[in-house]
């Protein structure tokens, strides 16, 4: 038997915070925040730390209250057209500890009610690391194929994101791996349960899933220069 870190009640708040998004109602209910959402994810993260290091040692399961492996539930709203002070979901991300130098893949938890899902790799790298990468897949492809096409990767994990709609500069359209070239995004993600996020086995099944990865991470950690 394992840790049941989170319960429906994490559900439910953030449920009620998109029905009152603003500040005065989650003030009243910032206890709730806390108790069942807050604190079981630094509770997760914390434990995470274990599993995450024997997966890759360069992964960062950071549990500070802020600036850690939490995302702030507060949304930056200066620019944005939508100006709900608060988000809807509890993401929480395992950064490469380089990870403030380059741009580097990481792993990513998006809790949300009917969105739950797990994404990891680089989203929309800056334009020479996206080079990088296709340079590697163009150099290695066997190896890429290998990274994204394995079974035990794609019978749980899905690569998507967004792409280029003409060849990048310098491959040809008739490459025959130029739909992974165009890529503007290098990820893949699954969606997940309610029920499996509130279940005693969330870590294990988390765990499992960053493990089928290993190779695409892998693949990508050394296309842009940074360790596994």
């Amino acid at each position: 038997m394992g840790t049941r870190y989170f319960t429906p009640k994490l559900f439910h708040f953030l449920e009620d915070l998109v029905e009152n998004n603003d500040r005065e109602w989650f003030k009243a209910n910032q206890d709730d925040y806390e108790k069942y959402v807050r604190e079981p994810a630094l509770d997760f993260i914390n434990d995470f730390s274990g599993p995450l290091a024997k997966i890759s040692p360069h992964f960062s399961a950071d549990s500070r209250k802020v600036g850690g492996s939490l995302f702030r539930i507060q949304r930056d709203t200066r620019f944005a057209k939508d100006k709900t002070p608060y988000k809807p979901n509890t993401g929480m991300q395992f950064r490469h500890v380089m990870a403030k130098d380059v741009h580097s893949p990481g792993y990513y938890i998006n809790l949300q009610p009917r969105e739950c899902y797990i994404g990891l790799g680089l989203w929309r790298p800056e334009t020479k690391v996206a080079y990088a990468i296709r340079e590697a897949i163009a150099d290695d492809p066997a190896g890429w194929k290998k990274a994204s096409r394995g079974k035990r990767f794609t019978d749980v994990l899905t690569v998507g994101g967004d792409s280029l709609t003409r060849p990048p500069k310098g491959f040809d359209a008739d490459h025959p791996l130029i739909e992974d070239l165009k890529r503007k995004d290098f990820i893949a993600s699954t969606k997940i349960t309610q029920k499996m996020v509130t279940s005693d086995h969330f870590m294990e099944d988390l765990t499992d899933i960053f493990k089928r990865a290993t190779p695409f991470m892998k693949f990508l950690c050394g296309a842009v220069g940074v360790n596994f």
